[in-house]
């Protein structure tokens, strides 16, 4: 690149682990961000105040300290990647990046460092480990020569390892050079004064900033005492406790909930807390909307004045989830994500759907799609592929409801369901704004074919419909012929729907042709005394069932005439099965509707012209089959038998 460099597959290492992602150097500083979203990392070139280079194992490491004391350690490096990174941070940060090597002898003593706050243990001048002392929250002086030093349990720490760091002792005897002390101050005690000037220490026992009481968690499910310190949050409840560093803070989201009186607080966590085997990635929180309070901050005033200027103020007053977000953001840094231009057709933030088994509401957002409140589900604009709208068929009726269907990059599908119809507009015209590819049903779809899929044209070809009235046009005329009412006294003849596409002349022919049958086959069957048809089939299903079950098709009557959009499926189902082996029995069905609807005449011609031909023959065959003397033979033959 000529302004810069960037890499795949670059881990930021940690104490919640090794995390890769995609790291980009320009002029303008270090950025790298998460694979699959989540904790990003920004530096700005006049932020930087050192670069080191460390030969690890299998590759290379680099750091870079910041002059607010911070210290991130990316690896993944190849050696030819060093010796360009370096040329570029000569000429474009003006910095030379030092050279330090890895003790690998396994000695156990050594030189201590202190670096701001990071904490270096050297043997033979090379770097065996290093701490953050951000993260010591207690320092205690053992003894007279033993320092133990005591880290953060924090529930996110360690999240992708099965280990973490907990304590580390050391011992400093009255010898030592380098932290030089007296009879009233041995070695080990200015080792530990220096830590306490830097370290973290006391937050664990110090009083809380601000608490919230009987806060309202619905993932991790309970009810919860929510603390606010300085450097973390704690989640207090029955039966469990949670720890969260600030740094593990990624994003709140604050979300009122459409017409009713709660409002959504979302703290997104990379990487995310753990109870048991179960990962939290979002802790979700649920606060009355109108609820007020009143709160005074336990904060000395210098640092008000100082490390928090113009971020807190020493009390608040006003809707509770506006004071525990404004001050949560104060504390951590993080950003907060409100909803964006998105209205529904009832002017509310969200539109009600279901994620898998699960109701809730999903929100568009001006950066992504978030899903609440179980399985919290965050979805960024840049992880999608392509999105599609998907419309609920019922019998060939179309229904209030549609899908909507988000697949990603990586080839992962998120299926919302259950979405009224008349959120459409507003959903189609805000991914729309956004620049997302939409799909329908397999191909590129603009706005006319889109709306196409949710359409209430009664005139659509609808391959579902299709399927019914023609794969299986005797099972349905069987059954139409068995609802019919019998007040005529014809013996069950079918109505006209169940002709299909067929027109009314042939449809009208065969009912009379199914009419003279079931008189001359059962001249002795009585129907007067059955209910009307549609009372057959809403009361007297066990009836219908059991007249259907003795009912006998007639294997003469002629096989009905196919449409030009069922040779049109024939020819291609084969086709859409192969490229697209996943789809279901219905799914192919509506492709194959798709296709058909955007077809020309003329390419529709080859198919309706065998249609054509089928649909003479089934004149010729109804014809025949209508000749009054083969029936008149055999209802005689059915009075000698009986």
């Amino acid at each position: 690149m000529a302004d810069g460099h960037s890499f795949n597959n670059i881990s930021l290492c940690g104490r919640g682990g090794t995390n890769p992602g995609l790291l980009k150097i320009n002029s303008g500083g270090i950025q790298w961000k998460k694979q699959g979203g989540g904790k990003a990392v920004e530096v700005d070139e006049s932020d930087i105040v050192g670069l080191s280079w460390m030969k690890v194992p299998r590759t290379n490491q680099l750091g870079v300290k910041t002059k607010d004391g911070l210290y991130y350690k990316f690896i993944g490096f190849r050696d030819q990647d060093v010796a360009s990174l370096t040329s570029f941070f000569q000429s474009a940060f003006g910095k030379t990046p030092e050279e330090k090597q890895l003790s690998v002898s396994g000695r156990n003593w050594g030189e201590v460092d202190l670096n701001g706050n990071n904490l270096t243990f050297l043997v033979g001048g090379k770097q065996a480990f290093e701490v953050s002392l951000a993260d010591v929250s207690q320092t205690q002086l053992q003894g007279k020569n033993d320092v133990l030093l005591e880290f953060h349990v924090d529930d996110t720490a360690g999240a992708n390892e099965k280990d973490s760091l907990t304590e580390i002792s050391f011992h400093i005897p009255n010898s030592n050079t380098q932290f030089v002390g007296d009879e009233t101050r041995p070695p080990a005690q200015v080792l530990h004064d220096r830590i306490m000037a830097v370290a973290d220490v006391g937050a664990g026992i110090e009083e809380a900033v601000v608490t919230f009481d009987g806060i309202a968690i619905l993932t991790p499910r309970g009810r919860y005492s929510v603390e606010l310190h300085l450097s973390f949050l704690r989640l207090q409840g029955q039966a469990n406790d949670f720890k969260i560093q600030y740094s593990s803070v990624v994003r709140l989201f604050l979300l009122p909930k459409s017409n009713q009186p709660h409002t959504f607080v979302v703290i997104s966590l990379d990487p995310p807390i753990r109870k048991g085997q179960t990962m939290y990635p979002h802790i979700v929180m649920q606060f009355e909307t109108d609820s007020v309070v009143e709160s005074e901050l336990s904060i000395s005033d210098d640092l008000l004045t100082t490390k928090f200027k113009d971020k807190l103020e020493p009390s608040y007053k006003g809707l509770i989830h506006e004071v525990f977000t404004t001050v949560l953001r104060g504390v951590s840094g993080a950003k907060i994500t409100k909803p964006g231009k998105f209205r529904s057709s009832q002017d509310g933030f969200a539109v009600k759907s279901s994620l898998k088994a699960e109701d809730g509401v999903l929100y568009p957002l001006e950066k992504g799609f978030f899903f609440l409140p179980k399985p919290p589900t965050l979805i960024l604009h840049d992880e999608i592929d392509n999105v599609e709208f998907e419309r609920h068929v019922a019998g060939g009726a179309n229904m209030h409801y549609f899908d909507l269907s988000i697949r990603l990059k990586t080839d992962h599908e998120h299926l919302f369901r259950n979405i009224q119809r008349n959120e459409y507009n507003n959903l189609y015209s805000f991914i729309s704004s956004k620049g997302l590819k939409i799909t329908n049903l397999g191909g590129a779809a603009t706005a006319e074919g889109v709306a196409a899929v949710l359409q209430e044209d009664d005139d659509a070809v609808d391959p579902h419909l299709e399927r019914i009235r023609n794969q299986a046009a005797d099972e349905s005329d069987e059954e139409a012929s068995d609802f019919v009412g019998g007040e005529d006294d014809d013996g069950g003849s079918p109505t006209d729907d169940s002709g299909g596409d067929d027109d009314d002349s042939d449809a009208s022919d065969d009912g009379e042709g199914e009419k003279e049958k079931s008189i001359t086959k059962e001249p002795k069957k009585e129907t007067k005394s059955l209910p009307p048809k549609k009372k057959a089939v809403a009361t007297e299903e066990g009836s219908s069932k059991k007249r259907k079950v003795k009912r006998k098709k007639d294997p003469n009557a002629p096989k009905k005439a196919m449409s030009g959009f069922m040779y049109f499926s024939q020819m291609e189902r084969d086709n859409i099965k192969k490229t697209r082996p996943g789809l279901g029995f219905g799914d192919v069905a509506k492709v194959l509707g798709d296709k058909w609807r955007q077809m020309s005449a003329e390419e529709k011609e080859p198919y309706e012209a065998k249609a054509q031909v089928d649909k003479k023959r089934y004149e010729d065959q109804i014809s025949d089959y209508k000749n009054p003397q083969p029936m008149l033979v055999d209802s005689e033959n059915d009075s000698d038998s009986n």
